[in-house]
């Protein structure tokens, strides 16, 4: 109930020298009591006055800020579904990337695979020209077979004595002369030495002391292949010390005489 009015027509009592409370407690307690509670009221309304406007607009905030919170609320709803979605989306998203990268990846392997096996076509076509010729070769060496083992035969058998002149003798002029005429097909070109021992192997008996040239390799074909025990007649001894290093593994023995 107190307005400006009031606490304008108290002013003047506050403005005297013994409206105070130390000259009210002189006077009687319950004055000093009401004169202690009509200049609390006068400050009281002075607050009041600054304190209320700040209450009401206090309260308009607070309103305001309930109405912003549950719209804020709202949104944020709004936003943990969109969320939701977009998590969604997103998964299936990387499900389809990581799909793209395994396929994009087996097409390069099918790709480089498809490559290898067109040069591998490719190559294969040229070796068809090869294999077609060299199946015709080995049809006529089949057809060849039976006069080339007899030749071989034949010399392992019986040019072991002869030097290189008579076995040549022996098998050019006479024995292919008689498989011509008993019409028995051989090779014109045959190679004793190709046909019944490989390269490696006269390697390593070059390395075992055997020379390299033409008779002796035919000496140590016939040594190693013949089923009858050789005679090896060595003046230069180089057979004898062949035959040790070839044979030192085995536990060769040595009778002197």
């Amino acid at each position: 109930t107190i307005n400006d009015e009031t606490v304008e027509l108290v002013q003047p009592y506050f403005e005297m020298e013994d409206y105070t409370l130390q000259h009210g407690k002189k006077v009687c307690g319950n004055v000093a009591g009401l004169l202690s509670w009509t200049q609390a009221m006068v400050v009281f309304y002075g607050v009041n006055r600054e304190v209320l406007p700040l209450k009401a607009n206090l309260a308009k905030q607070e309103g305001r800020l309930k109405i912003a919170n549950a719209e804020k609320d709202k949104a944020q709803a709004e936003l943990d579904e969109k969320q939701a979605e977009l998590d969604k989306v997103q998964a299936k998203f990387d499900a389809a990337m990581k799909e793209k990268m395994d396929l994009e990846n087996d097409a390069e392997t099918c790709k480089r695979k498809m490559q290898a096996a067109s040069a591998l076509i490719d190559g294969l076509s040229g070796e068809k020209v090869r294999w077609t010729q060299q199946s015709k070769e080995f049809k006529s060496q089949i057809k060849r077979l039976v006069g080339d083992i007899l030749l071989c035969t034949g010399f392992l058998s019986y040019c072991g004595p002869f030097n290189q002149d008579f076995r040549n003798l022996l098998i050019k002029d006479l024995w292919e002369t008689e498989l011509r005429a008993h019409k028995i097909p051989f090779s014109e070109d045959l190679n004793i030495i190709a046909m019944l021992v490989d390269q490696p192997t006269i390697s390593e008996w070059n390395l075992q002391g055997l020379p390299g040239d033409h008779l002796s390799i035919q000496n140590g074909i016939i040594v190693t292949k013949a089923s009858r025990y050789p005679l090896l007649v060595d003046p230069q001894t180089q057979g004898k010390a062949w035959v040790k290093n070839k044979e030192q593994d085995n536990e060769l023995q040595v009778n002197s005489i």
